[in-house]
């Protein structure tokens, strides 16, 4: 059957069953919200904490520390903002955070909280090459000098110190509003130890979006380690970024000046964990929660590398920075998606405008081909001949159709990472029934449309397929597309529908000038 086809179809068909991999992939990995079950934070059960598992260098523990018995860890200090609040518990690391703003309530009407108690390291956890000092950090409690703090417009310090045999630890942390924070760590002496960022969130984990750690090395590269993925005793040395995330969220620390030492070490199931050696008198910034993109830009741009677009990142980037240029002017995220759709069809005219008139003047010579290849179905090289032939003598190019769809390929993959990830649609309405673009359309009407537009956008188009077989495998796609986009954002759903529909109008236009350049000539003749 495939033989038949000549090479703008099976380009075309190439991309067409791409795309269905893609979507049938996706749509077997259905995203899950994973909120954090309800659990006590003022008292919950640590499970054994080792020191990273790295190779022996310089800057490296030489060996892990043993299991241990940890008692039970418990809420030290209360933090309330306006956007968040955190939980700081008595080893001084981060146990919980919660985050407030109305987009985040999820289906309970609960606010979501960021991280699964049951997983270690939390952030801020610090651990130590020293065996004796590893094993009395996670039996001595931290002091504080604040028990309770409410932050408003500015930031506020909170200091804690824990009293180990023969050294003393200070941590002094300094919180933002926008969830950011500067942390200074001093030791009574030099002891070896690492600090982690903690274990990503757990609240958005899916099938198709990344999950796992990101590292921004010294010389920009963004290296990403997706769970499953890790091996033990990786070194990134001066790097800038240590991340640990999922699809929305994140915890990282930074130092975009000095760089950081980053270890990645790993659990049972190989997901990655990221430590950084510290120093006696060591200064390094932070932040927890969601990756928004005008949140870290405003906290230093160099943060919005912590969001993830894919291999495409180079066209997503620039693509969600207009989109948000959109939002700004509109104040919708629908009305957005619908511009920048708009906007990104004007840009690629010039090149669909082309494919559809060749196109157009390969379904005129069709019978002509069909001709050739009955005459010269035996003789390849004369068949290929003649083809030439035609096709110079009509002014036909046999790629002319497929190679705006190649073009926009990068585009729509941009587009469908932008959206995926983007955590600003979650919580935005559009219109009536969408009260939320980074979720599913509830009553389907947004898929149901998209399947109809890009059933009339394939009648619209002209086609050189004249085998049945072929001829039912398009037909049957606005329906495999409906079925998988059913599941999908609805912001991503809403890009489709409305490329659908400026595809259709584009296709009238140009079948009607061509009847009319027909009409034209044969009056002339």
């Amino acid at each position: 059957m495939f033989e038949k086809l000549d090479t703008n179809q099976r380009v075309a068909l190439a991309i067409v069953i791409s795309l269905v991999i893609l979507l049938a992939y996706d749509y077997f990995f259905t995203p899950k919200e994973q909120n954090v079950p309800n659990q006590k934070i003022e008292q919950t059960k640590a499970k054994p904490t080792k020191a990273p598992k790295v190779e022996a260098t310089n800057s490296t523990p030489k060996e892990k520390a043993p299991k241990q018995d940890i008692v039970k860890s418990k809420t030290l200090v209360k933090i309330d903002s306006k956007h968040f609040k955190m939980f700081i518990d008595n080893f001084g690391r981060i146990n919980q955070v919660i985050l407030k703003d109305k987009r985040f309530i999820d289906e309970k009407g609960e606010y979501l909280k960021l991280f699964d108690d049951s997983k270690l390291p939390k952030p801020l956890e610090i651990r130590f090459s020293n065996e004796n000092i590893n094993e009395n950090a996670f039996k001595i409690s931290y002091n504080t000098d604040k028990k309770e703090i409410k932050i408003k417009d500015k930031p506020v310090t909170l200091t804690l110190t824990q009293n180990l045999p023969q050294l003393q630890v200070v941590k002094k942390i300094t919180i933002y509003p926008d969830g950011h924070y500067d942390l200074n760590i001093n030791l009574s002496k030099d002891e070896k130890y690492f600090i982690s960022p903690g274990f990503r969130p757990n609240v958005r984990v899916d099938g198709y979006t990344f999950h796992g750690a990101l590292i921004k090395e010294a010389d920009d590269t963004i290296t990403m380690i997706k769970d499953g993925d890790a091996k033990d005793g990786e070194v990134f040395k001066k790097a800038k970024i240590a991340s640990a995330e999922d699809r929305y969220y994140t915890t990282f620390l930074y130092d975009l000046k000095n760089g950081l030492d980053v270890v990645v070490s790993k659990d049972e199931k190989d997901n990655p964990i990221l430590f950084v050696e510290g120093e006696k008198n060591f200064n390094i910034n932070g932040y927890v929660g969601p990756k928004d993109y005008r949140i870290l830009k405003s906290i230093n741009p160099e943060l919005t590398d912590v969001i993830e677009y894919g291999f495409f990142t180079f066209i997503a980037k620039p693509m969600f920075k207009i989109l948000l240029l959109i939002y700004n002017f509109v104040g919708n995220w629908g009305w957005a998606i619908v511009i920048l759709t708009i906007l990104i069809r004007i840009v690629l005219f010039p090149l669909t405008f082309k494919g559809m008139i060749s196109m157009q003047k390969l379904k005129d010579l069709s019978p002509k081909i069909k001709e050739l290849q009955q005459k010269y179905k035996d003789d390849p090289q004369k068949l290929n001949a003649h083809m030439m032939q035609l096709y110079k003598k009509h002014g036909a190019n046999p790629m002319g159709g497929c190679l705006p769809l190649l073009l926009q390929i990068p585009v729509f993959f941009a587009i469908y990472r932008v959206l995926l990830n983007a955590i600003e649609l979650k919580g935005s309405e559009w219109i009536l029934w969408i009260n939320d673009l980074s979720q599913k359309d509830p009553y389907f009407i947004l898929p149901i449309l998209m399947g109809i537009t890009m059933y009339i956008h394939q009648k619209t188009t002209p086609t050189t397929i004249t085998d049945p077989m072929q001829q039912k495998i398009f037909q049957y796609l606005p329906i495999i597309f409906t079925f998988f986009f059913i599941t999908f954002p609805a912001g991503l759903t809403l890009y489709w529908f409305v490329n659908n529909i400026l595809s259709i109008i584009q296709q009238l236009i140009v079948n009607r000038a061509f009847e009319n350049r027909k009409v034209a000539l044969k009056e002339t003749k």
